[in-house]
């Protein structure tokens, strides 16, 4: 019974959070109350409390649960015996998983476009420390390219990684936005292709 009540609590969980993520999306977060997103979810306000503290608890639950299968899918080879290539397939896997996971799209557009960074949500103007671990990573990997002469001698490796940092959240603002043309979003594979292209010795 004891299970049976933990699980329960978890589906709700969850089920507070999808709404969340949905209401969030229409009307933004800071037009978002706790009494909306209940509404949304079948459940009382007492019943959100409950799983969450504040409106910025659930917030940040919403934004860890939808990027964690983009940390599962950009993987970093450090056997790789074609570090340029490892950084392709990874900033590919970025957009694959915004095609593929509608949560995780949804989480970036609201994170990107439904967010006014003031009050509890300025700290968020800064790195997270996944962007970090990101950048590192880019960092690391065109060392690697470096030391098998894969790369053009126009920059450092670290210059490189933040180059492409800059670049795939440039890139990940105009898939998202929907921009009329497209064209960010239809080339967007083709665009990652020659941005490594350029950095080949």
């Amino acid at each position: 019974m004891v299970r049976k009540t933990k699980e329960e609590a978890e589906v709700t969980r969850r089920h507070i959070i999808e709404a969340a993520r949905r209401i969030f999306l229409e009307c933004g977060v800071g037009r978002t109350s706790l009494e909306k997103i209940a509404a949304a979810a079948g459940v009382t306000r007492g019943a959100v409390y409950w799983h969450f503290k504040n409106k910025m608890e659930l917030f940040f639950a919403m934004r860890e649960e939808a990027t964690l299968p983009l940390l599962d899918r950009v993987v970093f080879d450090e056997g790789d015996d074609d570090p340029l290539g490892g950084i392709e397939r990874a900033l590919l896997a970025i957009i694959h998983t915004l095609i593929d996971e509608p949560q995780t799209r949804e989480t970036f557009e609201i994170l990107i476009f439904k967010c006014e960074y003031v009050d509890e949500l300025s700290p968020m103007m800064a790195c997270t420390p996944g962007q970090f671990d990101f950048l590192q990573q880019l960092t690391d990997a065109y060392a690697r390219a470096a030391n098998k002469g894969q790369l053009r001698a126009v920059a450092t490796p670290e210059a490189m990684a933040y180059d492409t940092f800059l670049f795939v959240g440039g890139l990940v603002r105009q898939w998202l936005s929907g921009a009329p043309d497209q064209r960010f979003r239809s080339g967007a594979s083709a665009f990652i292709r020659s941005h490594i292209a350029l950095r080949r010795a």
